[in-house]
């Protein structure tokens, strides 16, 4: 029987994988790739395009497609069995990796190419593939003697061992918690939508009463609006040090993390891992990154404290003599109920307007407006969940472009947050035999007592954020499969998925995606009023929390020193504190569940910038599309040609060029976000 791990087809064959497929698909892979790396090292006749370059940019495809899948069905759909699987195979894929970098062979003939007729010839992607190529070959060693090649190489695979069990112990000790109220009493403050769903959660485990968790729909309901403060501060206290203590304790995990990354960044000769990270990135060296970070703090403080005062003052007069200093679990309870004070609003009360399946219509709606694609729903697609849903995306002249799965609910055995990921990178020159494929995922609050999933505002915009990063993907057309889609510059990745937001906040868009789920009523006039006027109420705050955990990313990657600063999470602990609107308590640790830097080798990890760095790019281009309109075509299609379609084939900032006609500049997200002097 063909292990269906071994070479995906189309849709892929979630029915069919199993545990046990895991190893045996993926050694082979391996063995596969190791042929090609040797017959490229070795080939006996004249170096070309299609027999160097071109077979190193395709030697690990349906590796890193069968990985892409084990990835996912460990973070979305995790078992014992897949993850004893993954973790059997994560020092194979992760050694061959290290290798293939590292092969003296390899790069010996990746330079002899670059030397020929035949490569002085190239020009468009393949002569930036080739040229980025031996750049990041060197970048990670291949100049290195065979001894520290060997030493990197147990540093890669350490790495990307010990990331995978910090972001297994997040998982498990977000669902170790659980709080059940068997007193309605104690469910003052509390929306109908989150009591609703806390009783449906204690049925499905027969317990009696009103079950709370830490997963997203759940605390945030509890933090936001539960009158008790003392289950608040329950939950803000064990939400902050999730991972922090047997028998799912990740302060070992963190503390070698950095160790490792500072051993690598060393090896391969950078002053720190932050300059490693980002020497191919838009930002160039860590001092720029940071630099863009202290830029954007100094111009946000002074907003920044004058919200905390004004956050103050409100709760004093809320509450006269019994009013207290604020605590971090004080926050959002007090600042929701300044919203609704100043702007009659909260909310809960957009709910009923944003059922789900409206939402997503309305979403692809506009999609089709703006970039000439089409979404359906395929039926009948094998998934990893009955929840799941697959769609296509055809080009307006028919073509099919990608195709994409959609999960959103969350589950006990899917980890936490939002992401996009990409299953395969398709051939744009393939006619649509061989699509893109890729996912989108989050943890949004689920149909609960007969009605439909009813989001917030904020979950609209996370589903409009995802499918930005899933759209980069699916409408690449570069001949380079690996400078297609979200393959870009990390600073520039953020770029798609961030203006996607905007279309949240418009009125035409709006009313596309929004409809109340019994009557079909559009966003009432006074409610869309409100929610823009509140848009950027306390906007200081939300970026200051930005800027923070871009701040300690770059502070653990660039100066932390264990000898000097003591252990990383009492050294995070007091970075933060300058950050934060209230004082942290002692057993604040939310380091060690901040899965955006530490569950993989690189990821976010002296990159968290990033974000920042693309909401100035996200907010400068938003500006044309407000110049000619938010459905012009024109300027639609220009982003799609631009910026959707090119990936890295070329230096991101000429592609932001193409398109705007400009630089960006920093006014627009100020102006947007409320921070700019009055």
């Amino acid at each position: 029987m063909i292990n269906p791990l071994s070479e995906l087809s189309f849709p892929i064959p979630f029915d069919r994988i199993r545990a046990e497929h895991v190893e045996p698909a993926t050694r082979e892979l391996v063995s596969l790739c190791e042929l090609r790396l040797e017959s490229i090292a070795a080939l006996d006749e004249p170096r070309t395009y299609e027999n160097t370059a071109g077979a190193l940019d395709a030697l690990t495809r349906e590796l890193d497609e069968a990985m892409s899948v084990v990835r996912h069905l460990k973070e979305a759909c995790s078992t014992p069995e897949i993850r004893l699987a993954h973790a059997s195979i994560e020092p194979v894929v992760s050694s061959f990796h290290s290798r293939l970098v590292l092969h003296a062979g390899l790069f010996r003939a990746l330079r002899e190419y670059s030397e020929t007729a035949d490569a002085a010839a190239l020009a468009g992607p393949r002569a930036r593939y080739l040229s980025k190529t031996i750049a990041d070959f060197r970048r990670h060693g291949a100049d290195l003697p065979p001894d520290k090649k060997a030493e990197l190489e147990k540093i890669d695979i350490e790495l990307s061992k010990t990331t995978t069990a910090f972001s297994d112990n997040v998982l498990d000790s977000t669902n170790a918690f659980e709080y059940v109220v068997e007193n309605e009493d104690a469910l003052s403050g509390l929306p109908p939508t989150a009591i609703v769903m806390a009783r449906e959660s204690a049925q499905t485990k027969g317990v009696p009463g009103w079950r709370f968790t830490l997963q997203a729909p759940s605390y945030l309901a509890v933090t936001t609006y539960l009158d008790d403060a003392s289950v608040r501060e329950r939950f803000y206290r064990s939400f902050h040090s999730r991972a922090s203590g047997p028998p799912h304790d990740n302060r070992p995990h963190l503390a070698r993390i950095l160790e490792l990354r500072r051993a690598k960044a060393a090896l391969l000769g950078y002053r720190d891992f932050a300059d490693f990270v980002t020497a191919d990135r838009m930002a160039a060296s860590g001092d720029r990154a940071e630099r863009f970070l202290e830029d954007l703090r100094a111009g946000t403080e002074p907003f920044f404290h004058r919200e905390n005062r004004e956050l103050q003052e409100f709760r004093d007069r809320l509450e006269g003599a019994a009013s207290r200093p604020m605590e971090s679990w004080d926050i959002a309870y007090y600042a929701e109920k300044l919203r609704k004070s100043l702007y009659d609003f909260d909310e809960e009360m957009l709910r009923p307007y944003f059922p789900l399946e409206r939402v997503k219509a309305g979403m692809f709606d506009i999609a089709g407006r703006l970039f000439g694609i089409r979404v359906e729903e395929r039926k009948g697609a094998p998934v990893w969940d009955p929840e799941v849903r697959f769609y296509e995306i055809h080009d307006s002249g028919g073509g099919l472009l990608g195709a994409f799965y959609a999960d959103w609910f969350p589950r006990e055995n899917k980890r936490p947050g939002a992401w996009m990921d990409a299953f395969v990178t398709g051939d744009p020159d393939a006619g649509g035999s061989r699509p893109h494929v890729g996912l989108m995922c989050g943890n949004l609050t689920p149909p609960s007592g007969g009605k439909p999933a009813l989001l917030t505002h904020r979950d609209v915009e996370t589903v409009f954020h995802e499918f930005g990063h899933l759209l980069h993907h699916c409408l690449g057309r570069v001949p380079v499969r690996c400078l297609s889609g979200t393959a870009v510059a990390w600073d520039f990745v953020e770029l798609p998925s961030q203006i996607m937001e905007n279309w949240c906040w418009e009125r035409e868009s709006l009313d596309l995606i929004s409809g109340h789920h019994e009557t079909g009523e559009p966003l009432p006039a006074t409610l869309f009023e409100k929610l823009r006027r509140a848009r950027t109420f306390r906007a200081g705050n939300f970026q200051m929390r930005q800027l923070a955990f871009g701040a300690i990313d770059m502070a653990l990657h660039r100066r932390y020193d264990p000898d000097r600063d003591g252990n990383p999470v009492d050294y995070c602990r007091r970075l933060y504190s300058s950050y934060s609107p209230a004082p942290l308590q002692e057993d604040y640790a939310t380091i060690l569940a901040f899965s955006h830097l530490f569950a993989s080798p690189i990821a976010y990890a002296a990159g968290y910038y990033s974000y920042k760095w693309a909401e100035v790019l996200d907010a400068d281009a938003f500006d044309l599309f407000l110049a000619h309109g938010i459905f012009n075509l024109e300027t639609g299609m220009r982003f799609r040609r631009t910026i959707l379609e090119k990936g890295d084939s070329e230096d991101p900032a000429s592609l932001y060029r193409q398109f705007a006609g400009r630089d960006p500049g920093i006014q627009p997200l100020l102006i947007r976000s409320g921070l700019v002097p009055l």
